[in-house]
């Protein structure tokens, strides 16, 4: 049984199928000798499977099985190991302690595109209006001196009758008579005390929270830093002890008041002195201590810059990590066994992720449901692997939530360009945004391979092994695009070591299409392309019908260069064959041979550029080798080609734009899209073409998409530059762009309206002989005539993004972007700091 094409891969030529064609890993997956111990890790191999279909479940009997014809794997192909444990690094994210239940357990809440989703806290729409920090200090300090100033007046008697309220409330005899003081010995001395400090607390409190004080402490110590805190602390906290130790405030009475005095010894004076001066000091560190939990406490940000806090998992809902799915279907027994390996710390997200694909694949009928349950039973967490046996990928260079199939490229920016509610939220990508094809360009070092390209290539490759997408990374040699390990197939084109051939027709037997396809690659910008795939149409189609295959890179550049000796022995095959119709196609292009226009001999010249010694071995179409086609995007596979750009830089891009054109070909042409495509150009310098740019719209509703990292707009023809910034749906622009390309960022990004603040200063000019003396005087002082200013505003357009921004307002390690979702939704272009 097959789920979407994750047990196995069929051969990807279109002729007759053979074992060797089977796209496998570029190396075996490294195995350790124990299992790892942190949570994720892979279980060992349960005894008794299979060693040759990986994680293929066992048929039921009626279960359908796989067809007599299937290619199996050759003898020199590695296979993998069912269940043999890969390196996992725990379960969600490349940071250590993080379990796969807490990962699961984290909300996700709906959001916008481009919005990394595991853990948002929506913001919200606009910005709380905040005071500024200069009124908020003023308000605080006339506060504190109300504050002084009232408590003067009560504690030296300038606000009589303030104590009536306490002697209306307690005995007559606890107080001298016309309004005197307390009794001695009577309880009087303390509740005057308490009625003191809790005057005092009341006016405190009061003023404090009209004057804001805690506000303003927290505006304060956020915006001038810890430093900045530390001395306000210390300040605070030496005011405050010296006007507890002169009286100021009463706390000093109320601890006296409470002491156990001695009376009638002779050491009573002596023992009440050292009883004081001990509470002396306990009351002095009591007032010190909370200004030394101010000097210490860290302060989170304020309102408008705070970091969210990742919110609570809802109580009611099920918990995910015990695959409620799978219980609602009643498969109990299968689910009590994945949240075992879960909770034991066998299995990791790229596990989860599949087994949960695999699942909605299985839910449609009762015998697939009895497969999946079967499978996951024999071999739990290592259920359903990819063909290539690995359940992780060597290494993690970014942060990916497979469950939303989203890879964190960066931070947005908080700056007043973006909008509020993006402002410091985590941007990602996922295949809904991928689908409408992303452009990049960014001079070399700007980040557009290592901060960009590369996480994209990870978080597919890791969907590649949950079953659930297919990559195609094309770079130069030694681009960092990951390991060989996390790939199936690695193509290094000029490489007599390769594993893996390109097959130069993409897998095609029809000729026409073959020649189209050609054509769009060989045609420069003085060549026609519709003559091209005639000429080409008129050669291949004669030699396919002879040779049943299409003719290699040394023969067809003989037929297209007019060699008398091959076209004479395709005429007589043809003749002998009895194809009168391909001999008439034969003999139009020998008419056209040396005509005016005729495009022949430039495509000699292009294919002259792979007829070289260093592609000796590549592009066979004997059958012999091992060509990779693009009908492997039917299955998850990961593939890499490796161009030799040093010493074959056209060559090399030749060849981009051939498997540009094959990508965009076979897209849109697969019998099943439910698994998301996606090509990668590290370098599409000099590849696209109007007809590849065209495809490039069409692959929206094709369930794929294409990457493209350019290192200038100059390596577009002019013509095309306008068509392609409409057809792509994402386009970024990195540290660095010259104002050339910026210009054309910021057309396609447009305007917007804003409000303008026209400031305009007026001297002014006084009448009476007095204000004229003060306006002397001011001027004389501060150098400056007295104006008055007269303010403006108004809406107006302006860029988003004007190209002069995009130059030099940039930082480094920043990028200004934009995302559209398959669904119609986009973005504004954003500033996001790539190395957050």
């Amino acid at each position: 049984m097959e789920f979407e094409g994750t047990q196995g891969s069929r051969g990807t030529h279109d002729g007759r199928p053979r074992a060797d064609q089977v796209p496998r890993p570029a190396g075996p997956p490294p195995m350790p000798a124990a299992p790892p111990a942190v949570p994720g890790s892979a279980p060992e191999a349960p005894a008794g499977a299979s060693p040759v279909h990986a994680g293929a479940p066992t048929p039921s009997a009626g279960a359908p099985t796989p067809s007599a014809g299937a290619p199996t794997p050759s003898a020199g192909a590695p296979t993998p190991s069912v269940g043999a444990p890969t390196p996992s690094a725990g379960a969600p994210t490349p940071s250590a302690g993080v379990s796969l239940a807490d990962w699961l357990r984290t909300p996700r809440p709906a959001a916008g595109p481009g919005v990394w989703r595991y853990g948002h806290v929506p913001r919200p729409d606009q910005e709380p209006a905040e005071t500024p920090l200069r009124s908020v200090l003023s308000g605080a300090v006339i506060s504190f001196l109300a504050c002084v100033l009232l408590w003067s007046l009560l504690r030296n008697g300038y606000i009589p009758y303030w104590s009536v309220p306490l002697k209306l409330f307690t005995p007559d005899d606890w107080w001298h008579p016309l309004g005197g003081g307390p009794q001695a010995g009577t309880g009087g001395v303390l509740a005057l005390a308490v009625y003191e400090l809790v005057l005092f607390s009341g006016v405190f409190y009061g003023l404090g929270r009209f004057g804001r004080w805690p506000y303003a402490w927290r505006r304060l110590t956020e915006e001038r830093g810890r430093a900045a805190q530390v001395l306000l602390a210390a300040v605070a906290g030496l005011v405050t002890v010296a006007l507890v130790r002169g009286g100021w405030i009463p706390v000093k009475g109320v601890v006296y008041a409470l002491l156990p005095y001695e009376r009638g010894t002779p050491t009573a004076a002596y023992a009440n002195q050292e009883m004081v001066e001990t509470a002396d000091l306990f009351v002095t560190v009591a007032a010190a201590l909370p200004f030394v939990w101010f000097a210490l406490r860290r302060t989170g940000g304020s309102a408008a810059t705070a970091a969210p806090r990742t919110p609570a998992a809802d109580p009611g809902a099920p918990d995910p990590a015990d695959w409620p799915e799978l219980r609602a279907a009643g498969l109990a027994e299968a689910a009590d066994r994945l949240a075992a390996e879960g909770a034991a710390g066998r299995m990791n997200d790229v596990d989860h992720t599949r087994i949960r694909a695999a699942w909605d694949t299985a839910r449609g009928g009762p015998d697939r449901q009895a497969a999946f349950v079967q499978d996951v039973h024999a071999r739990g967490a290592a259920a359903f692997l990819h063909p290539s046996g690995a359940r992780q990928l060597p290494g993690r260079s970014a942060a990916h939530d497979l469950r939303l199939r989203q890879v964190r490229l960066g931070t947005v920016a908080d700056v007043a360009r973006n909008p509020y509610p993006r402002r410091g939220t985590g941007l990602a990508v996922d295949p809904a945004v991928l689908g409408t094809s992303m452009l990049v360009v960014g001079p070399s070092g700007s980040g557009k391979t290592t901060r960009l390209l590369r996480p994209v290539v990870e978080s597919l490759a890791l969907q590649a092994l949950a079953g659930q997408a297919a990559v195609v990374a094309v770079g130069p040699a030694g681009a960092p695009l990951g390991p060989d390990d996390a790939y199936d197939v690695v193509i290094r084109v000029g490489d007599p070591n390769s594993p893996h051939d390109l097959d130069l027709y993409g897998g095609t037997g029809d000729p026409d299409q073959a020649a189209a396809l050609l054509a769009d690659v060989l045609a420069d910008d003085t060549t026609d392309p519709r003559r091209a795939a005639t000429a080409l149409a008129q050669l291949l189609g004669p030699f396919h019908a002879v040779h049943g295959r299409f003719p290699s890179i040394p023969e067809l550049r003989e037929l297209l260069d007019g060699a008398p000796a091959p076209r004479q022995a395709l005429r007589t095959a043809l003749e002998r064959a009895g194809h009168p119709s391909l001999v008439r196609e034969l003999d139009a292009r020998e008419r056209q041979d040396g005509a005016a226009g005729d495009p022949a001999t430039a495509l000699a010249d292009r294919v002259a550029l792979l007829d070289r010694p260093a592609f000796a071995g590549f592009f066979d179409t004997t059958g012999h080798g091992r060509p990779f086609t693009m009908r492997a995007l039917e299955h998850p596979v990961r593939v890499r080609i490796d161009l030799p750009e040093t010493g074959h830089a056209e060559a090399s891009r030749l060849l981009a734009r051939l498997v540009l054109a094959q990508f965009l070909a076979r897209a849109v042409t697969r019998t099943d899209r439910a698994r998301f495509a996606c090509l990668v150009l590290d370098d599409a310098a000099h590849t696209l073409t109007a007809g590849t740019v065209r495809g490039l719209q069409r692959l929206r509703s094709a369930n794929a998409g294409v990457v493209l990292g350019l290192r200038s707009l100059d390596d577009v023809p002019e013509h095309l530059r306008t068509p392609l910034f409409g057809a792509v749906g994402c386009r970024v622009a990195l540290a660095g762009v010259t104002t050339w390309d910026g210009k054309r960022f910021a057309e396609t990004w447009g305007t917007e309206w804003v409000e303008a603040r026209d400031v305009t200063s007026r001297t002014v000019l006084a009448d009476e002989p007095l204000t004229r003396v003060m306006h002397t005087l001011r001027k004389l002082v501060t150098g400056r005539a007295v104006t008055t200013d007269a303010v403006t505003v108004r809406e107006v357009e302006r860029e988003r993004w004007s190209a002069s921004d995009l130059a030099h307002a940039v930082p480094p390690g920043h990028a200004v972007l934009s995302l559209t979702h398959v669904r119609g939704e986009h973005t504004p272009p954003l500033l996001v700091d790539l190395r957050g």
